[in-house]
């Protein structure tokens, strides 16, 4: 996890995510493959290593239409695709994505991916509500990113599922 000061604008992936490739020998440009997955960006109840726990109800309805950005590595400069689900559920935040090979972050996190060689989760968040120092608890958050990343806070944010398209 990640607190974030300023705010990431959720534009659009430079590539429809959901075409199928167009042939080559038409002339058309081929749509890039696309890596999706499923994992828990956040689990409840847990000390994470900055010494905050996520409590149930943190994250509340996402509102409908609300799109978050996906990133590699928490960096707003590298885009990597689009979250396609995300929800408070009884065990935290599960996220579904979708990684986009249209950019070099793109097919980096796609290749570290579906080589199992990075499989932490993570998400950019501002505080609206805690209690506590040392644990701080954690009561209500507004999520700005989700991240694919090397080193997760929570041990327990992981990737579980990958499907190549």
């Amino acid at each position: 996890m990640r607190e974030v000061e300023k705010s990431v604008c959720a534009e659009p992936v430079e590539a429809p995510l959901s075409a199928k490739r167009p042939s080559t020998s038409s002339g058309l440009t081929e749509y890039p493959n696309t890596l999706r997955f499923a994992g828990y960006a956040a689990i409840f109840d847990r000390i994470d290593k900055g010494g905050d726990i996520i409590r149930r109800g943190a994250f509340g309805a996402f509102p409908e239409g609300k799109a978050l950005p996906l990133l590699w590595q928490h960096d707003p400069m590298r885009r990597i695709g689009r979250v396609d689900y995300v929800r408070e559920d009884r065990r935290g935040l599960r996220v579904i994505g979708t990684i986009s090979t249209a950019t070099m972050a793109g097919r980096e996190a796609a290749v570290m991916l579906s080589s199992a060689s990075v499989k932490g989760l993570s998400f950019g968040y501002r505080v609206k509500q805690a209690t506590g120092i040392n644990p701080r608890e954690l009561l209500d958050l507004d999520v700005a990113e989700i991240s694919l990343v090397s080193f997760p806070m929570q041990d327990l944010a992981r990737v579980h599922l990958v499907q190549q398209n």
